[in-house]
């Protein structure tokens, strides 16, 4: 079975690849192709890989392209993981909202928008591709914003496209072990959009277990959302949200996090990754190594401004395992490949899942996954304070999409406007006067 990885550069590549180490299984993935724009990248990142496979008598023949065509013909998943622009263009994203006092986080607020606009135009033309070169593959989406990538996708390859993220996974898990479950024995009543969802129970043996955790004040307070969010507001809520919704319901301490950081999440890693890929440019250098450590580095860093904003210092130690989507990613290829049927937390399109939103809409909800794809669960409707969010950036997402596909620079404003953390009109045609100045991507917005 072939996997065809866009992005293969990338440097969470060897999170999948090792995933796939440890599958012996009959149906497993044998050959992956790596498939990025920069042959440096996929130079240093093949290396990782060759590396890795080392003493695996069964590791799967790794091959890297350049050619888009060449990646895709005969693949039976495809795995998107592609960054527009790259983490120049993300530090920019952030450096350009934040001047004008929004956020511009990659997915949410002003920044999200900035990347949606750049990356559904190159996500469009990949979808395509694989309908002409390979139509009976599944896509697999983890390129961000995802709910609103896989969304756009799914409008050319239907229910075949498939996001996955490990926020969810990462909460779940640490909501679990607080309430001392396995997390791979629990069911989790998780809903929203990517980036915007709340655990509202967790039941263990088919009992919830939520309310138990949120009556205990020092177990609430004692894992990572519990400290972002604060006892007293998980309570009010009856859920623990997504660590994402911290810059929805702390915007302003948020916004000032960043804007007095001394560098922005964006900018940290594009000189971070930068290092990692100079050090790998150099033929002695120890790839397997060089790699660990820089992913070590970066998972302690995640969301530190906001936990800046919070007060609550460094993550755990048990929390700087990485979030795990290669493992959703591998869980889903087996469901689908070989029918071992899964229950995953995955973006999808809603049906009829929310009334709120309309059949077409991607959202993120549990899923049941076997060989015909992915079947989002009935879930219990959302509370009102909820449907506000989740529609209102809903309504957002849908501009993006109207916005490339018309290329009009006043729908462009209208998206930007319509976000709840974007404060002004005003605020939002300057915002597309300098994203559409800073970025070459953007050019197709016309005035």
């Amino acid at each position: 079975m072939k996997l065809t990885i866009l992005g293969g550069g990338g440097f969470r590549v060897p999170l999948v690849y090792g995933a796939l180490l440890g599958d012996h299984a009959e149906g497993r993935v044998t050959h992956v192709t790596l498939y990025d724009l920069d042959e440096g990248r996929l130079s240093a990142i093949a290396r990782v890989l060759v590396e890795q496979g080392e003493g695996v008598p069964d590791a799967p023949v790794v091959t890297a392209t350049t050619d888009l065509d060449e990646a895709l013909r005969g693949a039976d998943f495809v795995f998107s993981a592609i960054r527009v622009g790259g983490l120049e263009g993300r530090a920019a994203d952030e450096r350009i909202a934040l001047a004008e006092g929004v956020l511009g986080q990659e997915t949410v607020g002003a920044g999200g928008i900035a990347y949606g606009l750049r990356t559904v135009p190159v996500a469009e033309r990949i979808a395509r591709r694989v309908a002409e070169l390979a139509p009976d593959a599944w896509v697999i989406n983890f390129t961000n914003p995802a709910g609103l990538v896989t969304e756009a996708m799914s409008r050319i390859l239907g229910d075949r496209v498939v996001g996955i993220c490990d926020s969810p996974v990462g909460l779940g898990r640490r909501v679990a072990r607080i309430l001392g479950a396995n997390p791979d024995e629990a069911w989790i009543d998780y809903v929203g959009l990517n980036h915007l969802g709340w655990l509202r129970g967790l039941r263990i043996g088919g009992r919830d277990e939520l309310p138990r955790l949120l009556a205990d004040e020092e177990a609430l307070g004692s894992f990572e959302e519990g400290r972002l969010f604060g006892p007293e507001w998980l309570r009010s809520l009856g859920a623990v949200p997504n660590e994402y919704l911290h810059y929805y319901y702390f915007n302003r301490e948020a916004v000032h996090a960043y804007r007095t950081a001394e560098r922005t999440r964006g900018a940290y890693l594009r000189d971070q990754q930068a290092g990692f890929y100079e050090e790998m440019g150099k033929p002695d250098t120890p790839a397997l190594d060089t790699w660990h450590r820089t992913l070590a580095d970066r998972e302690a860093t995640y969301m530190a401004a906001n936990r800046e904003a919070a007060g609550i210092g460094e993550r755990d130690e048990e929390d700087l395992e990485s979030g795990g989507y290669e493992k959703v990613a591998l869980a889903l290829m087996r469901a689908v490949a070989r029918n071992e049927r899964a229950t995953l937390i995955l973006n999808v399109r809603n049906g009829s899942t929310l009334a709120a939103l309309d059949a077409d809409a991607v959202i993120e909800v549990p899923c049941f996954v076997d060989a015909n794809g992915a079947h989002p669960v009935s879930v219990a409707p959302l509370p009102y304070h909820a449907v506000g969010l989740v529609t209102a950036v809903k309504a957002v997402e849908r501009e993006v999409l109207a916005a490339v596909e018309s290329g009009s620079r006043a729908t462009a404003v209208k998206a930007f406007a319509l976000h709840p953390l974007v404060d002004s009109v005003s605020v939002a045609r300057r915002l597309v006067e300098n994203y559409t100045a800073e970025h070459a991507g953007l050019a197709y917005l016309r005035r």
